[in-house]
């Protein structure tokens, strides 16, 4: 790692407390990032055919709102969507919100990624499960692997999901001077995570046998040169956010978000299909000043190694081989 850069752990960067809840059982669950009294500047970008989210028009520039309160990222689909009202009555009962007369109205962002299925479609987070990943955050100690909104993760996902891979949730952050930049991530992808450094499949497809990778990119084409590319299945998605000390308006956030994707791109390929719903949160928590090109770049590098994180702390499960069943001995 470039020395310049000193790692650190993600809840280090102030203001920001993060949260998760999981059923283990039926493979799903969600995340929180709790953002403060004050809230937070925030932005989104959203590069994948089939998101499901709410209040993202909160995030655009000509939007009124400045700041929101919460993001949420979740399991269950769009289904899993009624889970911010959890979130909103937590808030809700610490007084935090946009004042409407005496009313305190929490503005609160969700995403969610397509965990359905993987044990049942019954089950998928609710209020009572925001609520209770919001308690957890009080504590401020957010665990990898298979928890919260990466508890139904997987990936290698186009040939379906025999030959899919367990995968998770993942946390990183990096300092640099007094700028911090980290990033959280549940890996749901079509494609095949790779290591940012050796670009080696680290999970994704696997061959029949399972002994091995297909590399889902090669498929692709394979498939393609026979007339016989698959039609993209409809239950995958990345969903993510970097979280910033830096000084930025909403609509350089926007624009950091943006080039966060590059992250993706590095460390998920295939990724941005018309079967994914990858989106991306910026958050400015902090007052540092900054400039937003070396912003954008250092999300997408805290990004890359979160998402590595989301395979390689993830065990096997739910009948799925993980990064870990390949790792070296």
């Amino acid at each position: 790692m470039n020395t310049i850069l000193q790692e650190i752990p993600i809840t280090e960067i102030e203001q920001v407390k993060i949260g998760h809840a999981q059923d283990l059982e039926h493979a799903t669950g969600c995340t929180v990032l709790l953002l403060g009294e004050e809230g937070a500047r925030a932005g989104l970008d959203v590069r994948g055919g089939g998101p499901a989210s709410r209040e993202s028009e909160l995030l655009k520039p000509v939007a009124a709102a400045e700041v929101i309160h919460a993001v949420l990222l979740s399991g269950g689909s769009a289904f899993g969507l009624d889970a911010a009202g959890g979130v909103m009555r937590y808030l809700e009962e610490q007084g935090i919100g946009f004042a409407v007369g005496d009313v305190r109205v929490p503005l609160v962002c969700q995403s969610d990624i397509y965990d359905l299925g993987l044990v049942t479609a019954k089950v998928r987070p609710d209020a009572a499960m925001a609520y209770e990943a919001c308690r957890n955050a009080e504590k401020n100690c957010p665990a990898e692997g298979n928890v919260g909104a990466g508890t139904g993760a997987t990936v290698g996902k186009l040939q379906g999901a025999d030959t899919a891979m367990n995968s998770g949730l993942g946390l990183y952050a990096v300092q640099l001077g007094e700028l911090k930049m980290g990033a959280v991530v549940a890996v749901n992808a079509l494609g095949d995570i790779r290591d940012p450094e050796t670009d080696e499949i680290l999970a994704g497809l696997l061959t029949p046998d399972r002994r091995s990778f297909a590399d889902s990119e090669k498929t692709l084409y394979r498939l393609a040169a026979a007339a016989a590319a698959p039609e993209m299945p409809n239950t995958n998605t990345t969903i993510g956010a970097v979280i910033t000390n830096g000084r930025f308006t909403k609509t350089q956030l926007c624009k950091i978000a943006a080039m966060t994707h590059n992250g993706y791109a590095r460390a998920i390929r295939p990724v941005h299909t018309m079967g994914d719903g990858d989106s991306i949160y910026a958050l400015s928590v902090g007052e540092v000043p900054a400039d937003i090109n070396v912003a954008g770049t250092l999300a997408a590098h805290v990004m890359v190694q979160a998402i590595r994180r989301a395979a390689l702390t993830t065990p096997p499960m739910y009948g799925l081989l993980s990064a870990q069943s390949f790792a070296k001995q």
